[in-house]
């Protein structure tokens, strides 16, 4: 990292310290017990990102697709469940499809999408059953979506899948069916499965969530996904059903995170016993949450959300450029930085400090 050396009054972000990598690079297994956020995985999903299948094959499913190699690879990899077409392409006949129905070997999730019996009813499951039955162009979507990538802690209630406005599949006992066209950005694939990209997903669950999408929206900001990338998720889908509550739910956390931020700085200069600096210091017709008033240096804390909107923004460069002409020095830290490097952050205010009081 680059030390501070420019001694005029500035602005001078510690914004380039690279961020930690929080995204999740595990899978948990399907079925297990809720786990809390921030979560480091999904169930299962069809098994750990190399394809490795999520349990191996009880004796039934290889009896009753003995001959059938390509089919039991299916059931394998996709937690026992095959839709129709699969099966048909896998090399069995509709005969063949058909007696494994009237055996019970396959049971019907959904039209024309099964569950072999050997394998248990997961939450996996009940996922891949759902975007399997959807259909062409189908992605699974909110909290679902959200929880398939390990964002969410558990799934709950019916899951919600995205199909294009051509198509107008009715909704299913447990999988809500919405109709619109995404764009590329807003989609991806975790696991085989066709699922909205994280920033859509998170943005989608806190709508689903209501009074409780605020705090997971907070923790989702802080550990997975970055604002910019949610914001403008939000930007891509503005008629979206939602859209609004989206909208005032990133607001609310962005006004939330830059107090968070500042009450953390508080605590690493505490910890740190450093010295020298004032909570609440009035300086140039504004209040600096956090300044070394001998070094005229002050200290600003960014939180996990920036604030929407022009204005907003506006505001902030006024204030730092009405710090700036009165003579202070205005470092800026990110809240992910004071999370998880607070050590680099502190070393590069105490340099700002000492510099500063020598040149003046």
């Amino acid at each position: 990292m680059e030390p501070i050396t420019h001694l005029s009054p500035a602005a001078v972000h510690l914004t380039h310290l690279p961020p930690a990598d929080a995204r999740p690079t595990a899978a948990p297994r399907a079925g297990a017990a809720s786990i809390g956020v921030p979560v480091t995985g999904v169930a299962s999903a069809g098994a750990a990102s190399a394809g490795a299948p999520a349990a191996d094959p009880a004796p039934a499913t290889a009896r009753s697709t003995a001959g059938h190699p390509a089919v039991a690879a299916l059931l394998r990899r996709q937690a026992g469940v095959i839709s129709r077409a699969q099966a048909r392409a896998a090399g069995l006949s509709a005969d063949a499809i058909d007696r494994k129905l009237a055996g019970r070997h396959w049971v019907p999730l959904h039209p024309r999408v099964y569950l072999d019996r050997s394998h248990r009813p997961t939450d996996e499951a009940r996922v891949r059953a759902a975007v399997l039955w959807a259909g062409d162009g189908a992605v699974l979507s909110g909290l679902a979506a959200a929880w398939w990538h390990g964002v969410a802690p558990a799934l709950a209630g019916e899951i919600a899948v995205t199909v294009p406005r051509r198509r107008s599949p009715r909704n299913r006992p447990g999988v809500t069916v919405r109709r619109r066209d995404l764009t590329d950005d807003d989609r991806a694939s975790r696991h085989g499965v066709p699922v909205t990209a994280p920033p859509l997903a998170v943005l989608e669950a806190v709508v689903e969530l209501g009074g409780a999408g605020g705090p997971f929206l907070d923790r989702a900001l802080q550990s997975h996904v970055a604002f910019a990338e949610v914001a403008r998720a939000h930007a891509r889908n503005p008629g979206a059903a939602g859209a609004t509550a989206a909208r005032a739910a990133l607001t609310a956390s962005a006004e939330r995170a830059a107090p968070a931020a500042a009450r953390l700085l508080v605590g690493r200069l505490r910890e740190a016993r450093m010295i020298g600096w004032r909570t609440e210091h009035p300086a140039a017709g504004v209040v600096l949450p956090v300044a070394f008033p001998q070094a005229r240096v002050a200290v600003e804390a960014e939180g996990w959300a920036r604030p929407l909107g022009a204005e907003a923004r506006r505001g902030v460069l006024w204030r730092r450029g009405v710090l700036s002409r009165a003579g202070w020095t205005v470092l800026t830290c990110r809240w992910h930085d004071l999370a998880t490097r607070p050590a680099v952050v502190l070393a590069e205010i105490g340099r700002a400090v000492a510099l500063s009081r020598r040149a003046g």
